[in-house]
């Protein structure tokens, strides 16, 4: 195997045997000493060149979370920049962070639900080098205007996956010591194609920044000890998530604008992906 590495001096790059791990020599460019170092761990990757993460069983014990103090905060962030909240779903027993849900009803300016969690951002998730500035974040996601939003119709799960959604994503990555940020997708079922809910085809979520008629400053809430940044979830097709991991975010956003897919929550939008002739198939 070759190791890659650069020299710290010049940034001249080189590429040498494994077996040379450890050996030190000198710089053909700037004559400084250069050394092998010890390869890390190898990172799958997708076809189109992105890492993929891979988590094991979670080991830690159930950790009691309560509410931290950036509710308030985060709740009058979003009265601020969207509108005013009508109401905060809460849990009633939370693990490692305890996540709420703030509700934006529809307006004649924004034509549909916006949910957006608190809680996320209590703890920083664990980001590679490079990404301290994702170090917090928090989730919006965008209903229709005519989705069922009462507590009697959450027993319904086909109703209730969104918030069920938002939940899950913002505990996922102080559970697994990992980390969201903009581009990621995770899957529903792992390796299969589990739908949310009875009634949607959609399987796995990608995070990207808001963009359904918010001011550029909805996206980052700069505070003294911490930038949160928010995500919007935009849940996907199996074909859709598929083609991003063959030809990347880029020409999947492509697809997204040539079909006029945004995030809002269509249950019955068009697959983006799908093969020419079944243009509405949602698989």
């Amino acid at each position: 195997m070759l190791i890659s590495f650069e020299c710290e001096q010049c940034g001249r790059r080189y590429k040498v045997d494994e077996s040379k791990v450890g050996q030190a020599a000198t710089c053909r460019d700037c004559g400084g000493e250069i050394r092998v170092p010890v390869p890390g761990p190898e990172t799958e990757t997708s076809p189109a060149g992105t890492a993929v993460y891979r988590h094991q069983a979670r080991e830690r014990d159930f950790e009691p979370a309560i509410a931290g103090d950036l509710i308030e905060v985060i709740d009058q962030h979003i009265e601020r920049c969207i509108g005013p909240v009508s109401g905060v779903l809460h849990e009633l027993v939370s693990d490692l962070v305890h996540i709420d849900v703030h509700q934006v009803p529809p307006t004649d300016d924004r034509p549909f639900w916006t949910l957006v969690t608190s809680g996320m951002s209590d703890r920083p998730m664990t980001v590679p080098e490079g990404a301290e500035n994702y170090a917090f974040a928090e989730l919006v996601i965008c209903l229709p205007p005519d989705w069922p939003m009462s507590q009697e119709s959450f027993e319904d799960e086909s109703a209730y996956w969104p918030i069920r959604l938002l939940k899950i994503l913002a505990r996922l990555p102080h559970e697994y010591d990992t980390w969201l940020g903009p581009g990621h997708t995770v899957p529903n079922g792992g390796e299969e194609d589990v739908p949310y809910a009875d009634g949607t085809g959609f399987t796995c979520a990608l995070l990207l920044p808001p963009m359904l008629v918010v001011p550029p400053e909805f996206g980052r809430l700069e505070l003294d000890n911490r930038v949160i940044n928010f995500h919007a979830v935009w849940p996907l097709f199996p074909r859709e998530v598929d083609f991003k991991l063959k030809h990347g975010l880029e020409p999947l956003i492509d697809r997204f604008e040539k079909h006029q897919v945004t995030e809002l929550v269509d249950i019955d939008r068009a697959n983006a992906c799908a093969s020419p002739g079944w243009k509405f198939w949602k698989k």
